[in-house]
Formats: structure tokens, sequence, C-alpha cells
């Protein structure tokens, strides 16, 4: 799988992203954690929407031996 780098935010951050972007940048992420959390903020039982909350501190290390 593919480092997850800063720059990547804003690939998340951007809208719309198809759901198997998103999906694949989130995994990226969270592998890329030294840890990682995740908590339902709400959810609305009319509508189905809901909000959930990503919480981790990114690996810092770089493989020398990754491409750019």
């Amino acid at each position: 799988m593919p480092r997850f780098r800063i720059q990547d935010i804003q690939s998340i951050e951007n809208a719309p992203t198809s759901a198997g972007t998103l999906r694949s940048k989130i995994s990226e992420m969270i592998v890329n954690s030294t840890s990682f959390r995740a908590k339902i903020d709400s959810i609305n039982p009319d509508t189905w929407e809901y909000r959930v909350v990503l919480q981790g501190t990114l690996d810092k290390q770089e493989n020398r031996f990754e491409e750019p």
C-alpha cells in the first residue's frame, strides 16, 4: 500500500470524491499511523446521516527505498 503523505490530506477533504478514492486514502492514513481511533460522533435515525471522527498519529518515519 502506498505511504500516506501529509499532502494527501487535500485529496480527502476535496469534495466530491469517489467512494473508492476516499476509502483508499483513509486506509492509507490508518495503515501509516502509529496510533488510531474512531468515534461515532452522531447519527440521525431519521435521515441515516452520520458523523465519524478519526484521530491518530501519522508515522513520521520515511521509507528511503520508496519512490517520491
